[in-house]
């Protein structure tokens, strides 16, 4: 049986803040099937990898099924009487304050909403924070300080009619694909557009950019405030505009003080940038993590947002700043107050009249009249046993945190900690007392809003497994327990969703810039039914864009030019620690991948954790291409495979934040990460570490498919799903005495396996490949190097029969396709590199038209345009 003839449901896609429309449909063996909705406005039916694959990643296999407590399942009754116990009692003994959630973007508006009513307005604390503290924070920040309100001014339709994009600190070609793909068509159909891309890396966006600016890590605020002096020095300022704007003289003096110098470019890359910017009228700054995570985040979004200003580049079509988010609902989490320094609808928690208005509206006992404590203080508030009851949901901080393993172990040390997730598979949901099973995406029902303003309705799909339940109705059962039951006594998402529009309203009274109170009535059919719509959504105003009229939200209603420094990243290179640490994300992974990790297309691509390093730096270092590299910082370690590529500078690294202990244990990078933070946002510095590199001194290399399960036990292991079970990479400083029974072991196979045995004790090689019935079930691969074997071709063997495995090549009637370039079609380097040379293929388009690849999401183009250059030099010598 199939879906083939069940109603498609509407929903959005579970990842970036891109926010795109979705189409469901159960394909009637507990999957979904996916495709991108033709009619919302972000996507316009568009998809990138991930969301193309999220069909493979609704099965059951890791989920939580039924509430779990001290390891042991119970039931609903019994795990939430003791939650609400647990609270309660701590509350009792020590405080309001000796409690504390850590939330995330993956929850619903509604859900953020009923999380933060309860800590803040019953509980009586601010101390909820969420994940989106490491993405985000400083873009609230510098919009608070510069608009009054966190405002995005712009909508998506900016990036298209801008005649200049500058992406500053944002890979949109692998973070936002998108978004990536809106700029890129909008510059095929205007030739005269330009792309400029502000990254210490080479990355995949500078395949559409007319001019790269490799930056110095953490120089931001000296490049932007370069350009404000040029913009002066030009003439280019908007006098007019400048009516509306406040301290342009105390910002251009700080400005001034500055030398753009410290960006290490050129005065030559440096005149060009800014004789572009300030002679083209239409321009949108992009700026994502590059900027955000930082010690200077904040003011590095001022200095961007000063450029603006100054020269009147807003609120008008194709202008302005614009902040692009990394979570589904990372801006639904901010207009609810999920920050701990902010009250539901931007409104703010140090006003009282806000928190009188506030309390009142919710009938609440108490409102907390301080800000909470944000992210990294809140752990260190765990560690020193000030926070005794914690309650994550929906995140993995002891993975994704800064300094992880101090984390982790304060986790770990915490009188009571209780876990809302999926699956109990994650380094976090390990340390819980109290597991409890939430609904998933494609299950629940809610809203999001998405990086410009657009509120779509998430619907559920498929049956919520097991006794999952949605996050909303746990907060609310448990707001409940603890004595506040009328407060939470919600029937359903549509009920809160009306109330948060009307607490909307009352911040619109005083003049905030949220406002969707058009929508408080709405009937329980009509939010089912609600269509996308940007904010604000009232009587008078429906979407559009902000301060193009020169009215802010700030005290005196003019905009604010902050005078801003350039300061180094916290962390010093030197002797010890000589090379600068980025972290960020890859193309077809999300998070610490308990969702994209499911999927084995999407693990296909980079299958395992690496660390990118200039050249001359691998060589200066002794570091040998495709080797392993033990990364140390005063923090940890880290091990990682060394890509030697001249993508980033000399002294700079890079290394992707994906892996987990569940996943590559020695691989977690934000263990290298110091927990220092921005003095205003709270902000990490996530991509501005100081490490030391040097040699793993493996003894022997492995490589590894299994049918079933693996259970690695050596130095370095790093594990990954296929289509027919896993594979692995392996690497240790202990050689096994019996490396058949060490095989055995990791495959968790008895003597009724068949093993066929290739051996050289003298050089160290060692091979295994295991059959039953005729079919492989695992093989093992063993060098003192690194194993050279055809690896995407023995990915996909277990389970058939393959009496060559054992030769770690294909036969010559099985082509190995290579590693994955497109993950949405399956396309692999040697099939696209063989149709080259075969067809003649010379060009993106061409192998588009030949092979699909490059022609969905188009976040493999620059893959493929660099297999093009390399092919065609090759065959250019070959003719002579």
């Amino acid at each position: 049986m199939d879906g083939s003839g069940l109603p498609e449901t509407r929903s959005t896609c579970a990842y970036c803040g891109v926010g795109c429309g979705v189409l469901l449909r159960p394909d009637g063996r507990g999957g979904l099937e996916v495709r991108g909705d033709p009619d919302h406005p972000a996507n316009l039916g568009r998809l990138c990898s991930k969301g193309s694959a999220l069909g493979e990643t609704v099965g059951t296999a890791h989920r939580l099924s039924a509430p779990r407590l001290d390891g042991r399942d119970t039931d609903w009754d019994s795990a939430l009487s003791h939650v609400a116990e647990r609270f309660r009692e701590t509350i009792d003994q020590y405080g309001p304050e000796s409690v504390g959630f850590y939330v995330s973007g993956q929850l619903l508006t509604e859900d953020y909403y009923v999380a933060n009513k309860l800590m803040k307005g019953f509980i009586g604390t601010a101390n909820i924070d969420t994940n989106s503290r490491l993405c985000m924070a400083s873009s609230v920040a510098g919009h608070k300080r510069a608009f009054g309100t966190d405002t995005v001014p712009g909508t998506y339709e900016d990036l298209e009619e801008a005649d200049l994009v500058v992406l500053t600190g944002s890979n949109l070609a692998w973070c936002h694909p998108v978004l990536y793909q809106r700029v890129l068509a909008a510059k095929q159909a205007r030739p005269r557009m330009r792309v400029v891309v502000i990254d210490p890396r080479r990355t995949a966006s500078c395949d559409i950019a007319d001019m790269h600016l490799p930056v110095r890590p953490g120089s931001d605020v000296a490049l932007f405030n370069g350009l404000l002096c040029a913009l002066y020095e030009r003439g280019a300022l908007d006098a007019a505009f400048l009516a509306h704007v406040e301290g342009f003289d105390d910002a251009l003096a700080a400005a001034s003080g500055d030398d753009p110098a410290e960006t290490g470019l050129s005065e030559a890359q440096l005149e060009a940038f800014y004789a572009l910017w300030a002679g083209t009228e239409k321009v949108v700054t992009v700026y994502s993590q590059g900027v955000n995570q930082s010690s200077a985040g904040s003011d590095k979004v001022n200095a961007i947002l000063n450029c603006h200003l100054a020269s009147g580049r807003i609120g008008r079509p194709g202008c302005g700043p614009f902040s692009v988010t990394g979570q589904p609902n990372a801006m639904g989490g901010r207009e609810v107050g999920g920050l701990a320094n902010t009250l539901a609808c931007h409104l703010d928690i140090e006003n009282a009249d806000h928190r009188a208005a506030v309390r009142a509206f919710w009938g609440a006992p108490a409102i907390s009249d301080r800000p909470g404590l944000k992210a990294v203080d809140m752990f260190r508030a765990v560690e020193t046993g000030q926070i005794r009851a914690l309650w994550i949901i929906h995140t993995n901080p002891a993975v994704s945190m800064p300094d992880a393993n101090r984390v982790r172990d304060a986790i770990a040390g915490c009188d009571f900690v209780v876990v809302s997730d999926i699956t109990d598979a994650t380094d976090t949901a390990r340390l819980a007392d109290v597991l409890l099973p939430a609904a998933a995406w494609g299950e629940k029902e809610g809203t999001v809003t998405n990086s410009d303003r657009t509120i779509s309705r998430q619907r559920a799909a498929l049956a919520p497994w097991g006794q999952s339940r949605p996050d909303w109705a746990i907060l609310a059962e448990v707001g409940r327990r603890m004595g506040w039951q009328q407060a939470f006594d919600y029937a359903g998402p549509a009920e809160i969703f009306r109330e948060y529009a009307a607490l909307s309203g009352v911040a619109g009274g005083f003049g905030r810039d949220f406002d969707i109170s058009a929508h408080a009535d709405i009937a329980d059919s009509a939010y089912a039914d609600l269509a996308p719509f940007r904010w604000p959504a009232t009587g008078a105003r429906q979407g559009g864009r902000f301060f193009g009229d020169g009215r802010f939200f700030t005290e005196s209603g003019r905009g604010r030019m902050l005078p801003v420094h350039w300061r180094a990243p916290v962390a010093a290179t030197g002797r010890d620690f000589p090379f600068r640490f980025n972290t960020g994300r890859i193309r077809d992974q999300w998070h610490t991948m308990t969702r994209t990790g499911l999927s084995p297309r999407l693990s296909a691509h980079l299958a395992e954790p690496f660390l990118e390093i200039h050249p001359e730096d691998a060589a200066a270092q002794g570091i040998a291409p495709a080797s392993l590299v033990e990364v140390s910082s005063p923090q940890g370690r880290a091990i990682l495979r060394a890509w030697v590529t001249d993508t980033v500078r000399r002294g700079d690294v890079f290394a992707p934040m994906h892996w987990t202990g569940e996943t590559a244990p020695s691989a977690r990078v934000d263990a290298l990460v110091a927990p220092v933070t921005d003095p205003v946002s709270g902000q990490p510095e996530s991509k501005a570490a100081a490490v030391a590199l040097a040699p793993f001194a493996a003894r022997w290399y492995g490589f590894a498919v299994s049918a079933g399960d693996m259970h690695p036990d050596c130095a370095y292991w790093a594990l990954a799903p296929t289509t027919t079970g896993y594979r692995a990479e392996l690497a240790g400083t202990n050689t096994p005495a019996d490396w058949l029974a060490e095989a055995r072991r990791l495959f968790g196979l008895d003597e009724t396996a068949e093993a066929q045995v290739a051996s050289d004790p003298a050089k160290g090689g060692f091979r295994v490949a295991f059959h039953r019935d005729g079919r492989l079930e695992a093989a093992l691969f063993v060098a003192p190097t690194p194993v050279a074997v055809m690896r995407s071709h023995l990915a996909l063997l277990p389970g058939k029969e393959a009496w060559h495995a054992l030769s770690g090549r294909s036969p010559a009637d099985q082509p190995d396709p290579g590693p994955m370039v497109c993950s949405c079609f399956n396309v692999g380097v040697n099939t696209i590199l063989t149709a080259i040379e075969t067809r003649g293929l010379m060009s993106v388009e061409e192998i588009g038209a030949a092979l699909e690849a490059g022609t969905n999401c188009g976040s493999c183009r620059p893959e493929i345009a660099a297999l093009l250059a390399k092919a065609k030099p090759r065959e250019a010598a070959e003719q002579a």
